[in-house]
C-alpha cells in the first residue's frame, strides 16, 4: 500500500465491517513506509447524515479533502489496523483540517 500520514484510506476498522469506511492515517510516513511495520494508526471516518450535527469530538471532512460526501473524523478512539485492512489513498486531509485533527487530539488526550 502507499500512503502516508494525513492520506484518506479505505478501511474496514473492525474484521466483520461488510463495507470499507474512510479513515484517516495517523502513522508517521517512516512508520507507513517501512516494510517491517504491518499496522498503522488511523480515525475512523463516517458520512454526515443530512441536519445531522457535528459533536465536539469530531472533525468535518468534504471535497476539499477528496471525500465524495460530507464526512467527520472521529477524533475520541484512534484505532490500529493492518496495512492489508485498507486501501490506496482516496484523498488527503487538508493543510487546515489537519490543524484541527490535531489540536482535537492534544484536547481530547491531553497532550500539552
Amino acid at each position: 500500500m502507499n500512503f502516508t500520514q494525513w492520506d484518506i484510506v479505505r478501511a474496514r476498522i473492525n474484521e466483520h465491517d461488510r463495507d470499507e469506511h474512510p479513515a484517516v492515517v495517523l502513522s508517521p510516513p517512516e512508520v507507513c513506509a517501512a516494510a517491517g511495520a504491518d499496522k498503522i494508526n488511523v480515525l475512523y471516518c463516517t458520512k454526515l447524515k443530512p441536519a445531522e450535527s457535528i459533536s465536539a469530538h469530531r472533525i468535518y471532512l468534504n471535497a476539499a479533502d477528496g471525500l465524495e460526501f460530507k464526512t467527520t473524523t472521529n477524533c475520541l478512539f484512534i484505532h490500529t489496523i493492518a496495512k492489508t485492512r485498507s486501501s490506496a489513498a482516496i484523498g488527503r486531509v487538508s493543510s487546515d483540517r489537519q490543524q484541527q485533527i490535531a489540536r482535537r487530539l492534544r484536547e481530547i488526550f491531553r497532550l500539552g
